[in-house]
């Protein structure tokens, strides 16, 4: 019976560490251009999960390009209204913060 010896990332690690530098060098050429190949995917293959998550109001911030004050203001004056909160922390939904994202991309110009 065969048995499948499973590897840790972390044991990969150091084991890519103890390779001379030319082994290593030849390992990341052919992970970079074999081990992908055929595994082109779609935005939504890539990114579709997260249409229906949260974002902490930090993430929120960052994929909005805008600074927390400034999302406190939106969030303050109804621009932004959180999905949930959990505790303290507010979560704002990914489809809210596209939809805001366009309108400030247009208002920016």
């Amino acid at each position: 019976m065969a048995h499948a010896h499973a590897i840790t990332a972390e044991d990969l690690f150091q084991d890519l560490k103890q390779l001379p530098t030319t082994e290593r060098q030849k390992f990341f050429v052919i992970l970079s251009t074999n081990a992908f190949r055929g595994d082109d995917m779609s935005h939504e293959q890539l990114f579709g999960h997260l249409a229906s998550d949260n974002f902490t109001a930090q993430e929120a911030a960052e994929y909005l390009e805008i600074s927390m004050s400034t999302f406190r203001r939106f969030v303050a004056g109804g621009k932004l209204n959180p999905s949930s909160t959990v505790g303290r922390n507010q979560l704002f939904a990914v489809a809210d913060l596209k939809a805001l994202k366009k309108v400030l991309q247009i208002a920016n110009g």
